[in-house]
C-alpha cells in the first residue's frame, strides 16, 4: 500500500513537472523579442556588468526629472520582464566605438571583450588591409605607430616613414614635431600579427621612440594597454560571435592609391569585406557595413542587397568646404536623394544632431528634423570620447558647448538623442553609460 501511494504520488509530481515545465517554454516565446514581450531587448544576461562610472555621471547630474528617473534603475534586483526593472541587459542602442576605447586599447580582443562585458549589443571592427590584401581591424592603415608597438620592433624598419625625433631651437622651443607613419600596408598579414596594441597616443615633442610612444591623455589610462591582442576581421566576426553580439565593420579608406598594386579595386575591397561575413555563416540582419564613402554604401545596395538593407552612410561632409549642416541648400545629395538611392540609415557625428533653443534646451537640430523627415533611421558617434565636460567638452560637443558644463550632461544629450532626434544606436567609448540609459529607458 505504501508502495503504491509513492508511486501515485510520483506520478503526480512528474505530470505537475511536465505542466510546469510547458508553461514556463510558452511563457519563454511569448517574451521572445518581436512576439509580445513588454521588453523589447535582448534576454537578462547576468555577465552584463557596468560598473561604476553611470552612476558617477548620474549623481553628477543637474536635479531634474530625468535624473530622478535614471536614478530609480540605479539598485535592480530579479528580472520582473518590465523595462526600467531586473537585470542589465545587452542592447543594439548601445555600440561599441572601437570596443571601449575610453580605456582599452582600440580593436583588441580586450576591448572587444570589456565592450561586450559592458552590454553593447553592437561592437564595430574598422576594417583596413594588409600588404597580402588580408583584412584586420585598425581605425585607419597607417596609424600603427600610434595604437601598436611597432616602433619597439623589428618591423619597424618596415615602415612607410620611421621616427624622426622632435627638432628644438636653442631656446627650447619646438620647431619640428616627432613624426611616423606605420601602415598596415607596410607588413604582412603574419608580420601584423606579432604586434601588441596600445592606447592611441603619442608624444609630438619625443626625441626617442619610447617617449614618442607615451602620451595617452590623462583621463584615460594605461592601465590595460600591456598586452593588447591584434585582430584580424575574420577573427573579430568569430569573437563577435561567441559573444552574442552583432557586428558593424567599416570599411576605412585606403591610404594607398587604390586599386592598389593596380588591380585591387575598391569594389574588391567592399566585396571581400562582406564576403568574410557570408562564409562565416553571418546573417545580414546581424552585420551593418558602414562607410564614409557614400560609392561603398552605394555598392553594397545595388550588389549586396541583404547586407545593404542595413548600411549606414557616415556623414563626414562637415569637411567639405561648401556643407553647413545648418543649411539644406549646401547638402549634395539630400536626404530625400539619400532615400531614393536605398541608403536607410545615416550616421553624423553628435554634434550635427543637436542645437541650443532660444530657452537654452538641448533641441534636434534643422539636420536631424531633416533627417526625421525623410524617414531616414539615426546612428551617431562619439559618446564619452570628449573626457570631462566641465568646460564644454571638445569636437563631439561643439554645436551644445555653451550648455555643457558637468560630466552628468552626457546622460541629457544622450537623452535628447534618443527621445527627440530619435537615433537607433549610439556609439561609444565607454559603452555601460549608454547600456545603462538604455536598460532604464526601455529601450532595444
Amino acid at each position: 500500500m505504501r508502495c503504491s501511494l509513492s508511486a501515485r504520488f510520483l506520478a503526480a509530481m512528474a505530470f505537475a513537472v511536465t505542466l510546469l515545465t510547458a508553461a514556463c517554454v510558452q511563457a519563454g516565446r511569448d517574451n521572445t523579442p518581436g512576439q509580445g514581450s513588454q521588453w523589447h531587448g535582448q534576454k537578462p544576461d547576468a555577465s552584463v556588468q557596468l560598473g561604476p562610472r553611470p552612476f558617477y555621471l548620474l549623481h553628477n547630474m543637474d536635479s531634474a526629472p530625468l535624473q530622478e528617473k535614471l536614478a530609480a534603475c540605479e539598485n535592480r534586483h530579479a528580472h520582473t520582464g518590465a523595462p526600467g526593472t531586473g537585470e542589465f541587459r545587452k542592447t543594439d542602442f548601445s555600440i561599441g566605438h572601437r570596443g571601449a576605447a575610453m580605456q582599452f586599447p582600440e580593436h583588441t580582443r580586450e576591448s572587444y571583450e570589456a565592450a561586450a562585458k559592458m552590454g553593447a549589443g553592437i561592437i564595430e571592427c574598422d576594417v583596413t588591409f594588409t600588404k597580402d590584401r588580408e583584412l584586420v581591424c585598425r581605425h585607419s592603415q597607417c596609424d600603427l605607430h600610434t595604437t601598436t608597438n611597432i616602433l619597439a620592433t623589428p618591423l619597424a624598419a618596415k615602415c612607410s616613414q620611421g621616427f624622426t625625433p622632435a627638432v628644438y631651437d636653442a631656446e627650447g622651443n619646438l620647431v619640428y614635431p616627432a613624426q611616423a607613419r606605420c601602415c598596415t600596408s607596410d607588413i604582412t598579414l603574419e608580420e601584423f600579427k606579432t604586434l601588441k596594441g596600445k592606447m592611441d597616443a603619442y608624444d609630438p615633442g619625443a626625441t626617442t621612440v619610447e617617449a614618442f610612444m607615451q602620451g595617452t591623455p590623462d583621463w584615460r589610462t594605461d592601465l590595460y594597454a600591456d598586452n593588447g591582442t591584434l585582430m584580424t576581421h575574420r577573427e573579430s566576426i568569430a569573437l563577435f560571435k561567441q559573444l552574442g553580439v552583432k557586428m558593424t565593420p567599416e570599411l576605412k579608406s585606403a591610404s594607398v592609391d587604390m586599386p592598389y598594386e593596380g588591380d585591387y579595386t575598391q569594389q574588391d575591397y567592399a566585396r571581400q569585406m562582406i564576403d568574410e561575413y557570408k562564409s562565416m555563416g553571418v546573417h545580414p540582419r546581424d552585420v551593418f557595413p558602414q562607410s564614409f564613402n557614400l560609392d561603398d554604401v552605394r555598392y553594397w545596395i545595388a550588389q549586396e542587397s541583404r547586407f545593404g538593407q542595413q548600411a549606414v552612410y557616415l556623414d563626414g561632409r562637415y569637411d567639405d568646404p561648401g556643407f553647413d549642416y545648418n543649411n539644406p541648400a549646401t547638402w549634395s545629395p539630400s536626404m530625400a536623394e539619400l532615400v531614393q538611392e536605398g541608403v536607410e540609415i545615416i550616421a553624423p557625428p553628435i554634434w550635427m544632431l543637436l542645437a541650443v533653443s532660444p530657452q537654452g534646451e538641448i533641441v534636434p537640430s534643422l539636420y536631424a528634423e531633416a533627417a526625421q523627415q525623410a524617414g531616414l533611421k539615426i546612428i551617431t558617434w562619439t559618446l564619452e570620447r570628449d573626457g570631462p565636460l566641465a568646460n564644454g567638452g571638445g569636437w563631439y560637443h561643439q554645436s551644445v558647448a555653451e550648455v555643457i558644463d558637468n560630466d552628468g550632461d552626457t546622460f541629457k544629450v544622450l537623452d535628447v538623442l534618443a527621445q527627440q532626434v530619435g537615433v537607433i544606436g549610439v556609439f561609444s567609448d565607454w559603452p555601460a553609460t549608454t547600456s545603462y540609459y538604455a536598460n532604464c529607458m526601455g529601450l532595444k
